[in-house]
């Protein structure tokens, strides 16, 4: 655990977050911004900064979280088959998009497009 991250503080309960999953692991949340109709980012409990700093021993931990997203997308509305999917986004590092520094997967789905539109002018 890290005390100023902000992850760590929803995965110790100091913060709240609209979960819809957790064992020992990992926990899973609702996107405060989503950018998809279902957008959930799913966290290691423990503390990595970012995917660089990921090492072949994080392999099975590492395995486990991605083997754990297409089950979460699929029980929070993302559609199944060729026409439906997910989209799994990792940022990493300021140049990669990461804005919390804590290693998270975005989990993103449902219909297209995704982009919330105006409404035409009348």
């Amino acid at each position: 655990m890290s005390e100023n991250c902000l992850f760590c503080k929803i995965v110790a309960g100091d913060i709240p977050a609209k979960k819809v999953y957790e064992d020992a692991e990992f926990v899973a949340f609702h996107d405060i911004n989503p950018a998809a109709p279902v957008h959930l980012l799913l966290v290691p409990k423990h503390h990595v900064t970012s995917l660089q700093d990921i090492t072949p021993e994080d392999a099975g931990w590492l395995g486990r979280m991605m083997a754990l997203a297409p089950k979460l997308a699929a029980e929070n509305g993302c559609n199944p088959g060729p026409d439906g999917g997910f989209r799994l986004v990792i940022n990493s590092g300021a140049e990669g998009g990461q804005e919390i520094g804590h290693l998270h997967c975005h989990i993103l789905g449902g219909p297209r497009p995704w982009q919330k539109r105006a409404a035409p002018a009348a």
